[in-house]
């Protein structure tokens, strides 16, 4: 007999799957979700199940926030669940299996002031300071192809960075640059 939780988590991994953009692959309603990151300032990995039946797990998510900390005061911050299932997603329509290679989440309001200071391309305001944003790469994905499969979500905003070889993505209204 399906219960209603049943039926709530089959509702939302169907609504995924039709809204999913195209280009991406097709989304099977899943009950869990995973992520795999490899931290390119700390050498950190984590993997994780951090949704599992309809509820996100707080021990997973205490993990991804202090993998996600602030690598140059350790000052960690959660880390908004929206974020996470937009990686999900990203990971699940291109490479399933991929790594995110993380360059830059949580930022401390200190971290921030210093690289506004030093860089133009650095928002006084950062989403990052809220945990809100990352900036990443997928293993095995060139991040022009990242970039494109996220402009097509359209569940944040997405920055370009060529020369530095990553995509920023935040939870913020849908934008680009």
């Amino acid at each position: 007999m399906q219960t209603r939780r049943d039926f709530l988590a089959g509702l939302a991994g169907t609504t995924l799957a039709l809204l999913a953009p195209a280009g991406f692959t097709a989304i099977v309603p899943r009950r869990s979700r995973r992520l795999s990151f490899f931290h390119t300032h700390t050498g950190h990995q984590l993997e994780t199940i951090y949704f599992r039946d309809g509820d996100y797990l707080a021990e997973e998510l205490a993990r991804v926030e202090r993998f996600m900390r602030d690598f140059r005061t350790r000052e960690a911050h959660p880390i908004e669940r929206g974020l996470l299932d937009q990686l999900h997603l990203l990971g699940q329509g291109i490479k399933p299996d991929g790594v995110f290679e993380v360059i830059s989440a949580y930022r401390s309001p200190e971290t921030n002031a210093t690289l506004h200071e030093k860089s133009s391309g650095v928002a006084k305001q950062s989403l990052h300071m809220v945990g809100k944003a990352i900036d990443v790469r997928l293993d095995g994905v060139k991040t022009r192809d990242l970039r494109d499969a996220a402009l097509k979500l359209r569940a944040g905003g997405v920055g370009y960075y060529p020369e530095s070889d990553f995509v920023h993505l935040d939870t913020g209204r849908v934008r680009s640059w």
